[in-house]
């Protein structure tokens, strides 16, 4: 595999990913549920309504 197809198929993992969590957001959202993150070292919890949109 040659540089450049190595470095699209990185791009395309990368956007497949993006968009699985924009999905997985979106439904948790509708589900009124929660998403667990670190910030600042430690664990938290948010609801998903409260995240910002990511552009």
């Amino acid at each position: 595999m040659t540089a450049p197809e190595s470095d699209q198929l990185v791009d395309k993992i990368t956007e497949g990913v993006k968009l699985a969590i924009h999905r997985l957001y979106e439904r948790i959202k509708k589900e009124d549920g929660e998403v667990v993150i670190i910030r600042d070292g430690k664990v938290v919890n948010i609801k998903a309504r409260d995240l910002k949109p990511n552009p």
